[in-house]
């Protein structure tokens, strides 16, 4: 998905983590270099990712006001939940399943074509690693909340089984998101198609929308929560 190019600089560094016949204190540099470039990486696709499901807030519900737990005190909300069942849990928590799923998604795929990941290069492959690392990354928080949200009490293993569900329906309408920067490059040029923008940032934001939309039913008065039906004087 994004940063690929970003991920292709650190492959080689990756393959420094595999045993070679070097001396100890050489073994020890390459191997910290590369697990310092992989965390920087992740670290950037986490900060996009959450980025990314922010923005995609505002296509789903335009006119309606999201609850952001703690933070809804500075922006001039009643603060109900201060972070469990509100935005900011889903931001911050499915940034990070994602972050992790996207980097070893592309590396799997990567050792096996013997090369890293490209979609101008491998498209089936890289359509497949696009599903594969959003539909674990979202059951791997799926399975979080389920286990861990008080709000699940009593309703956990039935919370798992909808919501991966959910996850499922919701990743298959993800196959065209490494067609939009080749759609940025048609009509912006090739500059803003590789900018963090076209390439990063606006791919996975349109994902977010309809995977949220389509799997949770999203969009505008629908996939509330209470709070968020209060602010926006709706029933529950």
């Amino acid at each position: 998905m994004i940063f690929r190019n970003a991920f292709k600089n650190i492959t080689p560094q990756l393959k420094a983590l595999r045993p070679r016949k070097l001396s100890t204190e050489a073994s020890s540099e390459g191997g910290s270099a590369g697990a310092g470039a992989l965390l920087a990486a992740m670290g950037t696709t986490f900060g996009t990712y959450m980025v990314a499901d922010f923005l995609s807030n505002f296509l789903q519900h335009p006119t309606q006001a999201m609850d952001y737990g703690y933070f809804n005190k500075f922006i001039g909300r009643e603060v109900d939940e201060k972070f469990w069942g509100t935005r900011t849990q889903h931001i911050v928590g499915v940034a990070a399943c994602l972050a992790v799923t996207d980097h070893a998604s592309q590396h799997f795929f990567g050792r096996y074509l013997g090369r890293p990941l490209c979609f101008s290069k491998s498209p089936t492959a890289f359509v497949a690693h696009t599903f594969l690392f959003i539909f674990t990354g979202v059951t791997l928080y799926v399975g979080a909340d389920a286990a861990f949200n008080p709000q699940n009490e009593g309703k956990r293993g039935e919370a798992f089984k909808e919501e991966t569900y959910r996850s499922y329906v919701g990743s298959n309408t993800a196959w065209f998101e490494p067609y939009v920067p080749v759609a940025v490059a048609k009509f912006a040029g090739p500059a803003a198609a590789g900018s963090w923008l076209g390439s990063s940032l606006l791919p996975a934001t349109l994902a977010y929308t309809t995977v949220k939309g389509v799997g949770w039913y999203d969009w505008g008065n629908n996939g509330l929560n209470d709070h968020e039906k209060r602010l926006n004087g709706l029933k529950k």
